[in-house]
């Protein structure tokens, strides 16, 4: 399955390539857009979902709304085809597909492929992690105050009181914030030691479950802003390296 996930993540990632500087772009919310690669890629991995594993359920974005498609919920997979769809349609070369596999209620296998880089990352539970068939692990910084933290701006940032105070602590406290516009790759990057932590408020289970995967199967860990056990159903979320995860969390506290 995890080939399977690779494969589909790579066609659907240049499919968007094809595309990209050239797509007709739609609102589907104040802010939120989606465009027609979002649609057509979405429409491959289901697709090949379906032709493959027709008894699996797919919770997919589409067209803007959350839905579980046909199959059943022991085996379902997750999808984003176009993470970072602001930054795609501005021409900001910052976006992948992200597919993650849940088995049970557990992620057993998580596949975030951005194909301007030609970086495939991916995942299987008990198995590692990995960078373009390489192993890769999370950071060995210490300190917050060394380290590079990367998170994203929610929509509605205006309703969410505490998000100005967490960014200016951690702005205060760390070496560096980042914020590059997709979630998928910035967990990624969490996952292969590139940044140190991210927090986040907003996302959706489609955004986060495959970068949980790659965290925590190279090393790091991610938990609730107050260090509970992290569903993705039920963000916000705090993911690092593990060595700074208690810093972190006090910030948010």
């Amino acid at each position: 399955m995890l080939n399977f996930a690779i494969e589909t993540a790579r066609e659907a990632g240049q499919l968007l390539l094809e595309k990209f500087g050239r797509v007709a772009v739609s609102k589907k919310g104040d802010i939120d857009l989606v465009t027609e690669a979002d649609l057509a890629s979405e429409a491959l991995v289901i697709e090949r979902i379906e032709s493959h594993f027709p008894k699996h359920s797919i919770l997919a974005e589409e067209s803007g709304n959350a839905v579980v498609i046909g199959g059943e919920n022991r085996w379902k997979w997750i999808i984003d085809p176009l993470d970072g769809t602001t930054n795609y349609a501005h021409g900001y070369p910052c976006f992948a597909v992200t597919l993650a596999l849940e088995h049970q209620g557990e992620i057993v296998i998580g596949v975030t492929f951005d194909p301007t880089r030609n970086e495939l990352f991916a995942a299987e539970r008990g198995r590692g992690a990995s960078l373009n068939n390489k192993p890769i692990r999370v950071s060995a910084t210490e300190q917050l105050s060394e380290a590079l933290l990367v998170t994203g701006f929610p929509y509605n940032f205006k309703s969410r009181q505490d998000f100005a105070r967490h960014l200016t602590q951690f702005l205060l406290n760390a070496r560096g914030v980042r914020r590059d516009g997709s979630a998928a790759i910035d967990l990624a990057y969490v996952a292969c030691g590139r940044f140190d932590g991210m927090w986040e408020e907003g996302l959706n289970a489609w955004d986060m479950a495959a970068g949980v995967l790659l965290i925590e199967e190279a090393g790091g860990h991610v938990s609730g802003y107050d260090g509970s056990q992290f569903s993705i159903y039920t963000p916000p979320m705090l993911a690092s390296n593990g060595l700074i995860h208690a810093e972190m969390q006090r910030v948010l506290s």
